[in-house]
């Protein structure tokens, strides 16, 4: 019994040193790998750099041409004849609708009537004019009488004037029958046929025409664009800005560019407050008709900026409204700036301020770090050429 005694207490101690080493052995080794320094990340870098940029900024636009005319009667009557069709382009003067003229035809046919029972009158009052004067230099008739005469004779007169202005303004409402157009353009829609009553009080139009051989283009500019579009162009009044800036393009419905260029000639003397933006008026030409009033699209402005700082789009990272770049600084941290940008240049923005010219910041591969990291350095590939350019 002592010696198993003896043997079981042998195996113990021995259990006990065994199981000491081990954990003195994890310890070291834990310490080991907590004194390992993590090496750190290798990240692509480039250097800020100016160049030219282009800003590219579209605005939905509505077409309508230089003058939309409603075309409306202006006498009453029913619609006898439609002289043209819808989307028809007629010129000015050109017949259009013809309202039966048969009640303002008699009418101008009593007036003319009224002024020959005016003229006859008139010759009736002269022989009696004539005649009382004669009478008064021989002495039969008193001055009273040629007054009364020629009284007569004037009231006679007037009565002509009265009856011909008469018969002219009949011979206008005749004339108004027929309506023609005002100015040369392109028919809208015709809502009305053959024998609909018309006339001043119909709500709707007889028809529009829109002279488009010219069309205006409105469009909204937000008070910031506002605001740099003036900075951008010369001038010391809104009209002079407008006479130094440049073309524009308008994009149509499907995409594609008109193929002439236009020009703002025109702004809106106040901003809206509902919107907070300005209306702008651009001004095309369209000889061959390829817009028509109605139409809608988009106003393209590009701008030029010089020696304006680059940064690719891909490099930078947007939080809530804010656009933001991951800088290095000189000792490899990693600092994250917010930057201002003036508008987009392809595949870049245009740095307005926040980071400067010859700044380092990291291209790619910056979503997994965070302030104040340390980071290696990695030259593009671009960088390593101009590098070695320099070199030489």
């Amino acid at each position: 019994m002592k010696n198993l005694m003896k043997v079981k207490q042998t195996f113990f101690s021995q259990s006990s040193i065994l199981v000491t080493g081990m954990l003195v052995f994890l310890s070291s080794c834990g310490n080991n790998q907590q004194q390992a320094e993590i090496p750190p990340a290798e990240v692509p870098v480039e250097q800020v750099k100016e160049g030219l940029g282009l800003s590219r900024r579209e605005y939905p636009a509505s077409i309508q041409g230089v003058s939309d005319v409603e075309i409306r009667p202006q006498v009453s009557g029913y619609l006898h004849k439609i002289l043209v069709d819808e989307g028809a382009y007629v010129q000015a003067g050109q017949s259009l609708f013809k309202i039966d003229d048969r009640v303002y035809m008699e009418q101008y046919n009593t007036a003319k009537a009224a002024i020959l029972v005016a003229k006859a009158n008139q010759k009736t009052a002269k022989i009696d004019l004539d005649r009382k004067m004669e009478m008064v230099r021989e002495g039969i008739v008193s001055d009273l009488q040629l007054h009364q005469a020629q009284a007569s004779y004037d009231a006679a007169a007037a009565a002509l004037a009265q009856a011909e202005a008469a018969a002219q303004s009949a011979k206008i409402n005749y004339d108004f029958c027929t309506i023609k157009a005002p100015v040369s353009g392109y028919l809208g829609r015709i809502p009305y046929r053959l024998g609909s009553l018309i006339g001043m009080s119909s709500v709707e139009p007889l028809t529009v025409v829109s002279d488009a051989r010219q069309i205006n283009v409105y469009f909204n500019m937000s008070e910031i664009d506002f605001i740099q579009f003036q900075e951008k162009h010369a001038g010391s009044s809104v009209q002079e800005k407008l006479k130094h800036a440049a073309p524009v393009d308008l994009m149509v419905a499907n995409g594609s560019v008109y193929p002439h260029k236009g020009r703002i000639d025109a702004v809106e003397g106040r901003f809206n407050e509902t919107t907070g933006s300005v209306t702008f008026r651009a001004k095309f030409d369209n000889q061959q008709g390829a817009l028509r009033a109605g139409n809608t699209g988009k106003i393209v402005i590009e701008q030029q900026y010089d020696k304006v700082l680059l940064i690719p789009i891909a490099s930078t990272m947007s939080i809530q409204d804010k656009i933001y770049v991951f800088g290095v600084e000189k000792d490899n941290k990693v600092v994250q700036k917010g930057i201002s940008v003036l508008g987009k240049s392809g595949t870049n923005y245009m740095v307005s301020s926040g980071i400067s010219a010859g700044d380092r910041y990291i291209t790619a591969g910056f979503e997994r770090l965070q302030p104040g990291m340390t980071v290696l350095p990695q030259q593009t590939k671009v960088d390593q050429v101009n590098a070695q350019l320099q070199g030489r």
